[in-house]
């Protein structure tokens, strides 16, 4: 029997990095699914790191965590919630594994003596890479239709060259059928006129096709739709139709870039370009509902405000998932989120000494928040700044979500608050502390940095009826992600829930405290794990749920009727028997709460 083929859609990019091709990528996947194709996403890094593990938040943003422990780009992660599939650490290509599979195979005398060169032995590998990962099922057992690949920097990088020159071959060993290009490019407009200009995106087109690769499609990226003298400027001097020249500027979100592509028919253009099947009958009501997504997403007026106390706020992409989940949340809410970032630091004493202003401006926000959410992080700064965070939330009945690290803060914050342990802290930031009430895990190996954590999808086991388990429809164990070297000492539990703090979910061996619940608090729940690696559009995570949900005063009779959504607030794009008001009278009818001030 003749092996199904798989096509391939490549997206380059131009001019400059960040351009927004990996929201791109997603769209273009969420149109092919919207047919009934089973799709899959690679994401090519030119850097020579073997993954993402060790970069600095700073560096590329946070670092998404797979199922099998891959820590990766955070593009994977726009690839999953878009897409609704599950990937794996080979979805991610780096410079880096690549020279190392075919280093590895020259040291066992794989190439039988050849010199080892660029071409063909890396771009072969390379090849060869996605043609193996692109069969692999991510949705089901099923072989994917489509693989959509998305090439990191821009055309001209020379760490990129190698790959360039791999994917020029590779249309001709798949078939051009099977094989289209996406160049996605910046439109800038002048300040003093706001003419928009093509001469970037034509010498980027011209650099691309110098390389081989022609593309047939033009994305261009701008601030206002392009005109239609720009497109016809572009398609003249770029040697594509106009109507292969596609506008996709800025939106009030990202969840419109579908409906986007869709409106100027770039699912059409590839339906007919790689002569792809339409399985689905229900494509409308697939696009009907990413419509109602966005929709929702603009028509939300009533605010819930909160307060994320980090050490790596000045970039938002360091922590992408996690306000991926509480927007998620907000959207089953109804509520608007108001997200306010709060430097840890700027809550410390020594801020207040150093730079008053920021201090108090710091501690008004945090007095104005519904809720608080303290995120995973490595290290001692901005620790004692979280730990104030976390007190004010738990004295002054704030909802409270604490993530991996801000789970083990808030183990520190209850041991010297409320047991008085005083210098209570975790073996990270004082291993000589007299009460060290988080440990590092006795397996973690200290003397290598990248892929030694605890990695990759666990099972926690409820161990008693608590909020966190209704919150997950009363099932006995989830399975969720996580990253971190640290625990909470099994050894001080008992003292610890002696006085009130609950850990109510554990790992499978009732060794690692995985969820923490605090009696007699609205909500002021930790998590060991990392929940906003699995949220979807219309999925929320269930902490952040629960989050949201006590951050609006809704939680309580959200509890009482039984934890229900409405099936329009699922990812069930197959199901089309709800009405148009389901989703708006489900959440509405459990408390018409005024807008929160």
């Amino acid at each position: 029997m003749e092996e199904k083929s798989v096509k391939y859609i490549l997206i380059s990019g131009g001019v400059i990095s960040g351009v927004g091709k990996g929201v791109i990528t997603s769209s273009i996947g969420t149109l092919l699914k919207s047919i009934g194709l089973n799709v899959t996403a690679i994401k090519v890094d030119p850097y020579l790191n073997i993954d993402a593990g060790t970069f600095s938040p700073y560096e590329h943003g946070e670092v998404f965590v797979l199922d099998d422990g891959g820590e990766v780009d955070l593009d994977l992660g726009n690839y999953e919630r878009f897409l609704d599939v599950t990937l794996t650490r080979d979805n991610n290509i780096t410079t880096g594994k690549i020279y190392k599979d075919v280093i590895e195979k020259e040291r066992k005398g794989s190439y039988l003596g050849k010199t080892v060169q660029v071409i063909p032995h890396i771009t072969d590998a390379i090849q060869e890479w996605v043609e193996r990962v692109a069969r692999v099922p991510v949705s089901g057992d099923k072989v994917p239709d489509v693989c959509v690949i998305e090439l990191g920097g821009t055309v001209g990088d020379i760490e990129g060259m190698p790959f360039i020159e791999a994917f020029r071959q590779f249309q001709f060993k798949v078939d051009s059928k099977n094989f289209c290009n996406v160049h996605v490019s910046l439109v800038p407009e002048t300040s003093g006129t706001g003419e928009q200009k093509t001469k970037p995106t034509q010498n980027s087109v011209r650099e691309l096709r110098g390389c081989g690769l022609s593309p047939d499609l033009i994305m261009c990226r701008s601030q206002h739709p392009i005109t239609s003298s720009v497109k016809e400027k572009t398609s003249n001097f770029c040697h594509v139709k106009p109507e292969q020249v596609i506008s996709v500027h800025d939106c009030s979100s990202i969840y419109r870039v579908p409906l986007l592509l869709n409106e100027q028919g770039v699912l059409s253009y590839l339906i007919k370009r790689l002569d792809l099947p339409q399985i689905s009958t229900k494509t409308q009501h697939y696009i009907h509902q990413w419509k109602n997504l966005a929709d929702r997403y603009d028509t939300h007026h009533r605010e819930v405000r909160i307060v994320l106390v980090g050490k790596y706020t000045k970039s938002q992409d360091s922590y992408l998932s996690l306000i991926k989940s509480l927007k998620h949340a907000a959207l089953a809410c109804r509520y608007k989120l108001v997200l306010l970032c709060i430097e840890a630091d700027d809550l410390d004493e020594q801020c207040q000494t150093e730079n008053p202003v920021k201090y108090h401006e710091a501690w008004q926000h945090l007095c104005s928040a519904n809720g608080l959410i303290v995120p995973g992080g490595f290290g001692a700064r901005g620790t004692e700044g979280k730990i104030k965070a976390i007190k004010y939330a738990r004295e002054k009945k704030i909802p409270f979500l604490g993530v991996c690290f801000g789970m083990q803060l808030a183990v520190v914050e209850f041991a010297r608050g409320v047991l008085g342990w005083e210098g209570a802290n975790s073996t990270e930031n004082d291993p000589n502390t007299k009460y060290p009430v988080v440990i590092e895990m006795p397996e973690h190996n200290p003397g290598e940095m990248g892929g030694t954590m605890r990695l990759g999808k666990r099972r926690t086991v409820f161990k008693q009826d608590c909020i966190t388990k209704k919150l997950y429809n009363s099932v006995d164990f989830v399975e969720e992600r996580h990253r971190h070297r640290y625990e909470v000492n099994p050894e001080m539990v008992s003292e610890l829930e002696k006085h009130g703090m609950q850990f109510v979910g554990h790992d499978s061996e009732a060794k690692r405290m995985e969820i923490m619940e605090l009696k007699g608090h609205p909500y002021f729940v930790g998590v060991q794990f990392h929940p906003e690696y699995l949220t979807r559009p219309m999925k929320p995570s269930p902490p952040y749920l629960g989050l949201l949900l006590a951050s609006c005063h809704k939680l309580d009779n959200y509890l009482q009727r039984g934890c229900r959504l409405s099936p329009r607030a699922s990812f069930d794009f197959e199901d089309d028997s709800g009405d148009d008001e389901a989703y708006s009278s489900e959440l509405s009818s459990i408390d018409e709460s005024p807008t929160i001030k």
